[in-house]
């Protein structure tokens, strides 16, 4: 299995060598598909032009977002995935051959367990697949409908949630070692200011709970009730405004890096940052922009 494992790996690493060093003039073009590519962009950036422009298609979004990450951190937390840049100077598989030289970024230095991601094909197909089941995940349950997005008694908004905590407790509980990522990222990364504790797969978890939080908070705010349900929702300008607004309003609320000294305060910090995404453009954006836009729109009529 190990051996199995190690050759799986080294396919990536000399994948990753290979482009690094027959397309070194691409280099910008691969930064830039990674962040856009980037899961933040669906909560900062598609979430809310999506939600003003059609609610229902902007909010199964941002489920499939979650619930994305959600498996993709549990799946790592199972698969225990190597990170190439670690791997290849932490590993004994290259004892009697040269080491390739892998090139480091600061968007490589992950903290979390992952997989092999230089062969570019293979992730555009997974990330179109897993993308497409949850797509469709979310039509057939009606996320919008969802008992979660009111606040009820039902308990089915924290399930994956709850799942995901109540795994990492067991694997506590069993002696594993759930950092043992940071260890190595800490040891191999080139730049110490590279490793960043919010690549974690804890703040991960808290990133996700405090999304679904915002969003349940939101939908159910009498700002929301009032900027959203009513006849204004329905004017373009409002709509296109509203996008603008948040888009510049969570662009700036991006750059703001929560203090990582304490990682306890950090946490906590980023749980509040997830929480306010879906929270400003749901409700108290809208609800500004009806304030100032309403009396306007109101004498036009």
């Amino acid at each position: 299995m190990e051996e199995g494992m190690n050759v799986l790996h080294d396919f990536g690493i000399q994948s990753t060598h290979y482009l690094q060093v027959n397309y070194q003039d691409s280099q910008d073009w691969f930064i830039l598909v990674s962040v856009i590519a980037d899961l933040r962009n669906a909560f900062y950036v598609l979430f809310p032009i999506w939600f003003h422009l059609q609610e229902a298609v902007g909010i199964k979004l941002l489920w499939v977002a979650v619930i994305g990450d959600w498996l993709n951190l549990v799946f790592k937390w199972i698969l225990f995935g190597q990170r190439p840049y670690w791997w290849v100077l932490d590993t004994d598989y290259y004892s009697n051959t040269s080491v390739p030289l892998i090139k480091q970024f600061p968007v490589t230095c992950e903290t979390g367990p992952g997989k092999d991601k230089a062969d570019l094909q293979i992730s555009v197909l997974e990330c179109h697949f897993v993308v497409g089941i949850l797509g469709c995940a979310a039509e057939c349950l009606s996320v919008t409908n969802l008992p979660c997005c009111s606040f009820s008694s039902s308990s089915c908004c924290w399930s994956p949630v709850s799942f995901a905590i109540g795994f990492y407790l067991l694997l506590k509980g069993l002696g594993v070692d759930l950092l043992w990522t940071l260890e190595k990222a800490q040891r191999w990364c080139e730049q110490p200011e590279w490793v960043h504790i919010d690549t974690t797969p804890f703040a991960s978890l808290l990133k996700n709970l405090g999304t679904l939080f915002g969003l349940g908070l939101a939908l159910n705010s009498s700002m929301y009730r009032e900027s959203c349900k009513g006849k204004l929702s329905k004017w373009l300008p409002f709509r296109l405004s509203s996008i603008v607004a948040s888009l510049v309003l969570l662009h700036v609320f991006d750059s703001l890096k929560p203090p990582s000294q304490v990682e306890l305060v950090f946490y906590v910090l980023s749980f509040c940052k997830s929480a306010v995404v879906p929270l400003a453009s749901v409700s108290v954006i809208p609800y500004c922009l009806a304030q100032v836009l309403g009396q306007p729109h109101k004498k036009s009529l």
